[in-house]
């Protein structure tokens, strides 16, 4: 996408915060520009339905409930407090069980003093009545000991039921951080990670990797026209029909509002050329129906750009190819899918 269309979107949304605020009556604070422009965007899900879910309520939002929105959605604090929690609860779980390790090495150590103080006394003992009293003390101090080592089954069992517990809370956390909400696909943090793999891995291997970069054509109207709920559901149709035609491998991604990613390992430009050639019907092929009205709204459309790894790329080098392709697509009508070899240009200039 060129940097002048970047322009106007950009500018539109910020326009769109700006009447949101306005329309509020709200403090035109960073934080609440960012919220909006967020909202107005469609990129985090969860925060649009949350504001929905109020205005449809109150009729209205106040700074209170954005404050808390923006706690939760946005916060840049919001994922590694949690992480925090979770690190706490490690601490304290494995703090429980080395008291319970120590409880039974007490324990153990105190039954084999008593075993070598039974085994002096009984060397020379012949009166039945002392005997019995020692063997009495052996059973007590056998059954304590006893008890001290289920205490630690117990507590190991709890542990491993605790911890597993955490691993899942952490694998979420890491899911969340991870993946778009709206889309369930990668989010742009998974794709600039996952790209800079792939660039090591084609130069380590000699293989070579493809990128496409997708984008949603005329979306901006389309969301204008019907809204920004109509506008999400087009989004999860585009990446349903990406997630179908993308193998185990592949990385999908949700690159920007209406922007899509697909990094595809051991993959030449042709082949990449018929997946996005795939991805593009796919989308093509389905017509959008209004959910809340029945209305038809027509078929859906997308220009696709493919780019190949080089040897001596960088990531910068490689999207910037695969972008300069999807603003050819772009410009020579949309709906279509261009490869870096159809633009006419070698290197990673940008069209301005």
């Amino acid at each position: 996408m060129s940097d002048q269309e970047d322009f106007k979107r950009t500018i539109t949304y910020g326009e769109s915060a700006l009447s949101y605020i306005r329309r509020n009556t709200l403090p035109a604070y960073p934080r609440n520009y960012e919220l909006w422009y967020t909202y107005s965007a469609g990129f985090n899900h969860g925060l649009n339905r949350a504001i929905n879910d109020i205005i449809t309520v109150k009729g209205g939002i106040n700074g209170d409930d954005l404050q808390k929105i923006y706690a939760k959605f946005l916060s840049p604090n919001r994922l590694g407090d949690r992480i925090d929690e979770v690190g706490a609860k490690v601490a304290e779980e494995v703090q429980d069980l080395v008291d319970a390790i120590r409880v039974s090495t007490d324990a153990t150590a105190d039954y084999g003093e008593a075993l070598e103080t039974a085994s002096e006394k009984l060397k020379d003992l012949a009166d039945p009545e002392k005997l019995r009293a020692v063997v009495a003390h052996m059973i007590k101090s056998t059954h304590a000991a006893v008890a001290a080592n289920r205490n630690l089954e117990s507590q190991l069992l709890e542990s491993r039921r605790q911890i597993e517990t955490l691993q899942e809370n952490l694998e979420a956390i890491r899911y969340e951080s991870l993946t778009d909400d709206l889309t369930t696909l990668n989010n742009r943090r998974h794709f600039d990670m996952m790209i800079e793999k792939a660039i090591r891995s084609a130069a380590d291997s000699g293989e070579p990797f493809a990128l496409l970069l997708t984008d949603i054509d005329h979306f901006k109207k389309f969301n204008d026209t019907y809204g920004h709920q109509t506008g999400d559901q087009v989004l999860r149709l585009v990446a349903l029909a990406v997630k179908q035609n993308v193998k185990g491998q592949d990385c999908a991604c949700r690159y920007g509002g209406e922007e899509f990613a697909i990094i595809l390992p051991n993959t030449g430009i042709a082949a990449a050329s018929e997946i996005a050639e795939s991805i593009r019907k796919a989308v093509y092929s389905k017509e959008l129906v209004k959910r809340s009205t029945g209305e038809n709204l027509g078929r859906i459309t997308m220009s696709i750009g493919v780019s190949e790894y080089r040897s001596g790329d960088t990531s910068q080098t490689v999207i910037a190819r695969a972008d300069l392709a999807l603003y050819a697509a772009k410009h020579e009508g949309r709906n279509r899918v261009k490869c870096e070899s159809d633009t006419g240009v070698v290197d990673d200039t940008r069209v301005a």
